[in-house]
This record gives structure tokens, C-alpha cells and sequence, in this order.
């Protein structure tokens, strides 16, 4: 960090970061999005496809101005702000890097822009290139760079122009499956040096997860939940979250260790609650029989019938409906031994001890 970038660290406020809340109307649809973000955060926009993700981060870009609400960055008002004047650093999901231009000079943009000379905007460049561990492709045109590589030379160019709000619009989409390891913990490491603020745009649970201090879960233009990740993949509060991490996830209606649901049966916990509740399990909790098991020590048993199987992971899911719909995990050699395809009947039980219930 600079002389410049340290006394400027020391003079910032308690009300620096962004505090924002982002409301756009286009067509039938309402944004309305409420944020903060402390220096030095990392927090990640979850959600499905049409939540709205993508339009929070034009908004704060300022590409999709505002239809009411504020835009605030270390205090200073960006609402009328053109784009171009913000201090915002973007990394979209296809890089968009110039290519007709070196690495070099991709990342010199930015700063030549702001006004440096060449050979300021050049040296800024190049520290930036060797920080992401590029120096050996400074002279590489995209067209030359593998996909991990254009994505830190994106990063690089963004964080040229010390950004005070770094937006990274599904930074890993592009990548094949074994780069994205690679890259998603190049991308961690250099987040975590981050001093300002940054905001992840992804649908995927893993990115958020291993880069994100927090999630914001958005669908349908609103924010359902935040927290830390490991908070959220604990506690789901909707469908899709629970989904996301993996859990069956019920609503009920608690009275001790009974949580009876509207729709469906009753389900025995370990917790004491009283009223509105959720109840989670994860699908390798679930224990599945071609007969009605005697003598189980389970709790909770549901006649089910199975609606599909699916390979995940080296197990096999099994979607199943009937008393209670829920997923299951089981082996391959399990499903085989259980003769499992759809249609079948199954008898399916999980302990109370596996159960995770907690307030509405």
C-alpha cells in the first residue's frame, strides 16, 4: 500500500463502506435491495436466475440508474454520479478485456484514463500484473492467456484504478472445472488484501461460500437472508437456500419435540420449541427400505414412492414423494441392493438426532 493509500486509511470514518438501497422498476419487475458493506468486507449476491443479482450490480456500477432509494460509498452520495467517475472497479463474467491490447496495456487502461502519464499508467501495470503472478505475460494478447489467466488480468485492470468498490459479476462462470479450483483460491487470497469493499455477483453456493465474509440471498427483487455462509447453510429459510446447501428443509408448527406440518405429518426433534418453526435434514440422513422397518430406533418413518434417481457426487439421489416429500443420498450399491427406480415404494426414516429445527 502507498504513502498516499495510508494516510488515506487513516483518515476514513466509521460511515465509510457502502450503504446502499437499490430500487429499480423494469417492466413487471421491482428491485428493492437493501446494503451494506464494511471496508475490507467481501459479501456475495446469491440467488436463482431472474432474482435480480444482476441488476443490484448494474445498479451500483451505475449502468441501471435508480428508480428511488441511495447509493452512498465512504459517505459521498453516487447517485447522480456518471459511471465512468465512480471509484468502481468491474469484473464481468466474460472478462471483456481489449483484444487487440497486451496485459499490460489492458490493466494501464485504467489508470491512463485517470489521468496518468503512460509510463506511470505502464509501471502501475505491471506491480499490478506481478502481484497476480502475471509478469510472465505482459506482452500476451487475451487471445493468448488461458481462462484463469484473463480472469486476473481483469482483477488486475479493476484493481488499477483503486477502486473504493471492487464488483465481480460471476467471476468464475467462464472457467472449466479445474482452473475454477485453482483460480476461485488465487481469487480469495487476493479478496482478503482487498481494503475497500467488494460485492460478488453468483448462483453458485460454492463460489459464495469460500469467497464471501457474507451472503445477501436475493429472489425475487427482495433480500430473504444474510448472514456469514456458515450461518446460512445451518439455518435456510426458503426452499431455494435449503436447495443451495443441500438440506430438505419443512415449516411447521412446533409444540416440544413434535413439529407438525400443515400439509404433511409430524416430525420429532431433538430441540424443545414452541411455534413457528423450520426443520432441516440433510438427504444423507435419510434411510430408505423396501419394507416397513420393525425395531428401527428412528423416529420419524414416511411412506414415500420414488419420483426420480440421479447420480450425485459419487452417491445416488434419490427424489422421492408421497407422506413427506424429501431427497435422499444412498450409495450406488445401496440403490442396486434396494432394487430402486421409479415407482417404487420405499419406507423412509430419520432419526430425531439428525433433525436441525429452529425458529421461523
Amino acid at each position: 500500500m502507498t504513502e498516499t493509500h495510508e494516510q488515506d486509511a487513516h483518515t476514513r470514518t466509521a460511515g465509510d463502506g457502502l450503504d446502499a438501497r437499490l430500487v429499480v422498476d423494469r417492466g413487471g419487475f421491482r428491485l428493492d435491495v437493501a446494503l451494506t458493506v464494511a471496508p475490507g468486507e467481501v459479501v456475495a449476491l446469491l440467488g436463482p436466475n431472474g432474482a435480480g443479482k444482476t441488476t443490484a450490480l448494474r445498479a451500483l456500477a451505475g449502468l441501471t440508474p435508480l428508480t428511488d432509494g441511495h447509493l452512498r460509498l465512504d459517505g459521498t452520495e453516487l447517485d447522480r454520479t456518471p459511471p465512468e467517475a465512480r471509484p468502481v472497479g468491474v469484473v464481468f463474467q466474460d472478462y471483456l478485456l481489449f483484444p487487440h491490447l497486451t496485459a499490460l496495456d489492458n490493466v494501464a487502461f485504467g489508470p491512463r484514463c485517470q489521468g496518468a502519464t503512460k509510463a506511470e499508467a505502464r509501471a502501475q501495470a505491471a506491480e499490478w500484473l506481478d502481484r497476480l503472478g502475471l509478469t510472465e505475460h505482459t506482452a500476451a494478447r487475451p487471445r493468448r492467456l488461458s481462462g484463469g489467466q484473463a480472469q486476473r488480468v481483469a482483477l488486475a485492470r479493476a484493481l488499477a484504478t483503486r477502486p473504493r468498490l471492487l464488483l465481480l459479476d460471476e467471476p468464475l462462470a467462464a472457467l472449466d472445472a479445474r482452473t475454477r479450483l485453482e483460480v476461485r483460491a488465487r481469487l480469495r487470497r487476493h479478496l482478503a488484501d482487498f481494503e475497500a469493499v467488494a460485492v460478488l455477483v453468483t448462483h453458485d453456493p460454492l463460489d459464495a461460500m469460500v469467497l464471501a465474509d457474507r451472503l445477501v440471498v436475493v429472489e425475487h427483487g427482495r433480500v430473504v437472508q444474510e448472514g456469514t455462509p456458515a450461518d446460512i447453510a445451518r439455518h435456510p429459510r426458503t426452499d431455494y437456500i435449503a436447495r443451495l446447501v443441500g438440506l430438505n428443509l419443512y415449516r411447521g408448527e412446533a409444540d416440544g419435540h413434535t413439529v407438525r406440518l400443515a400439509d404433511g405429518p409430524a416430525l420429532t426433534t431433538t430441540e424443545v420449541l414452541t411455534g413457528p418453526v423450520h426443520v432441516a435434514f440433510p438427504p444423507s440422513a435419510v434411510t430408505l427400505h423396501r419394507e416397513r422397518p420393525t425395531g428401527s430406533s428412528a423416529r420419524n418413518l414416511w411412506r414415500c414412492e420414488v419420483a426420480g434417481l440421479e447420480t450425485h457426487g459419487d452417491q445416488i439421489r434419490a427424489d422421492l414423494t408421497g407422506e413427506l416429500p424429501l431427497a435422499a443420498d444412498l450409495t450406488t450399491v445401496a440403490a442396486a441392493e434396494l432394487g430402486l427406480h421409479p415407482g417404487a415404494e420405499v419406507w423412509a426414516t430419520v432419526k430425531a438426532a439428525q433433525t436441525h429445527a429452529y425458529p421461523v
